[in-house]
């Protein structure tokens, strides 16, 4: 069921994507050459809890896992397109890591990633890279009440094929704002005019997800999730407002 968020809501979903798109700007500054994993989820922790956040994410467990997640963010490294683990890995340059995150802020929650290139990386790994941002703007166009969420994943599954790359399968963006996920299924790939019509008050977590290679993805034995064939991903995200006018981005 999607559940529609009043102004009230709003107001205290703007200040958990305020938060959020601070600790992004934040962590981005700190991943660099020779930083480890985990000691950007300690950074993260610590910004959270001086904000009077929650790291939504953090003993997050959806249906049909065994345990929790074990951090307050995820960090996904090279072929790991989501739910990175946060360990004593070391970034080198010529790496392609994502940061994503979730605040819980007076029980109200926001969604956010951005890809970052560590020092010098490959033509290969910033045309990836650019191309999650681009859909991800393109998606955000979209997102107007009256159309639909089958116009959202065209318009990011045509940015994929412009820059040659493909759409992860299997993984989507989805509903947020009163849980980490809530309905609707954001896909990354669609037909105009189909799926859910857009309404104001709708709040979505767009998150285009693209990969050099084929798509398929495999759960790793630390429960993540990486490309079956190794190549690179990429993965940018936003939670967004649906309104009467113009789409809000709430972690911009």
């Amino acid at each position: 069921m999607i559940r529609l968020k009043s102004d009230s809501d709003i107001r205290f979903l703007r200040e958990s994507g305020r938060i959020l798109a601070r600790l992004l700007k934040e962590l981005q500054k700190r991943a660099l050459a020779g930083t480890k994993l985990k000691d950007l989820d300690l950074f993260a922790r610590k910004f959270l809890a001086e904000a009077g956040a929650e790291p939504s994410f953090l003993n997050y467990r959806p249906a049909g896992a065994e345990k929790g997640f074990s951090a307050a963010i995820c960090t996904s490294v090279n072929e790991v397109v989501v739910h990175g683990l946060p360990t004593s890995y070391v970034l080198k340059s010529g790496d392609l890591l994502t940061l994503d995150a979730g605040v819980k802020y007076r029980n109200f929650f926001t969604d956010a990633a951005v890809t970052v290139p560590i020092g010098k990386v490959s033509e290969e790994a910033l045309n990836l890279k650019r191309a999650a941002e681009v859909a991800l703007d393109a998606g955000i166009k979209e997102c107007y009440a009256g159309k639909f969420l089958g116009d959202i994943g065209f318009a990011i599954e045509e940015v994929a094929k412009e820059y040659g790359v493909r759409p992860v399968d299997g993984l989507t963006g989805h509903g947020v704002g009163f849980a980490v996920h809530e309905d609707p299924s954001v896909y990354n790939f669609g037909k105009r005019g189909t799926g859910h019509e857009l309404k104001a008050g709708m709040v979505l977590a767009i998150e285009p997800m693209f990969t050099t290679g084929s798509g398929y993805i495999v759960q790793n034995n630390k429960d993540e999730y990486e490309t079956e064939d190794g190549t690179l991903s990429s993965h940018h995200e936003h939670t967004i407002v649906i309104t009467d006018g113009e789409p809000e981005v709430l972690t911009k």
